[in-house]
């Protein structure tokens, strides 16, 4: 088999071309869009789920680092990277990497009410799962002394963000969750699939970008560990970080490679 390959791929790299990642990703799309509703609710909260684990366990790492160190930080993102990698390997459905779908909309695969049915569907059950982790924490302990502190720092620094701050930084990290989740579709492995994911996450949390779907844990946690409440806060982040991930996905990522790739010669 791998001297079939090689002969077909003079490069001998064992992963699908771009073109054939992009037919890929787009079969997907399909399949996304006609998932029944209780299936799709329940990987949507699971994928809630395991970002917000994610963003717990980057919590943990930066305590008592001030925030601001750079190799903490990137640390950081390769623990938080556990996050993407359990909802692509585990299985579910999370909204920003669904943001990928809008390639099957634009080709007339899909209609627009499935597409926007699934992302309802998504960040609703995303939201549910990253507020369930964020209660669970709360009432484990755990989110006491500096890892208490840093969830409180974190969840202040991002409900203090300008609109367009936000919206930027939400636009610049999708592109790259999108990416790696583009990467995933070129690994034949598992292993290829996490160390995909590994190198763009990290490089989002390193560089301070948004994702909203991690701040629906980010910021509920930061309230159990005693930050003030404030609806508001909490909306006035989620509302241009969404905004921003629709764009860089569906805009930076999906758009720009059926653009390059269509018609697909994969």
């Amino acid at each position: 088999m791998d001297m079939q390959r090689r002969r077909v791929d003079p490069t001998g790299i064992d992963a699908y071309k771009p073109a054939e990642v992009a037919r890929r990703i787009e079969e997907a799309g399909v399949a996304k869009s006609q998932l029944p509703l209780v299936p799709l609710a329940t990987l949507s909260v699971l994928a809630g789920a395991f970002i917000a684990l994610g963003a717990a366990a980057f919590t943990a790492v930066m305590a008592g680092t001030g925030m601001t160190d750079g190799p903490a930080r990137l640390l950081g993102g390769v623990t938080f990277s556990v996050g993407l990698i359990l909802v692509v390997v585990a299985g579910a459905e999370l909204f920003t990497g669904n943001a990928l779908i809008v390639m099957a909309w634009v080709d007339g695969r899909i209609r627009l009410p499935a597409l926007l049915r699934n992302w309802g569907v998504a960040y609703a059950g995303n939201l549910a799962g990253a507020v369930s982790i964020a209660l669970l924490m709360a009432f484990s302990g755990l989110l006491t002394n500096t890892v208490g502190e840093t969830a409180r720092q974190i969840a202040e620094a991002k409900v203090s963000l300008g609109w367009m701050e936000a919206f930027v930084r939400g636009i610049l990290c999708n592109m790259l969750v999108c990416l790696a989740v583009w990467l995933t579709f070129a690994a034949r492995g598992v292993a290829d699939k996490i160390l995909a994911i590994i190198f763009p996450v990290s490089a989002f949390v390193l560089l301070g970008y948004e994702h909203s779907v991690a701040n629906m844990y980010l910021i509920p946690a930061g309230w159990a560990a005693g930050m003030p409440v404030d609806i508001a806060g909490l909306i006035g982040n989620l509302l241009p970080v969404t905004l921003g991930n629709i764009i860089g996905g569906a805009g930076g990522v999906a758009l720009a490679y059926r653009l390059a790739y269509k018609p697909y010669a994969g």
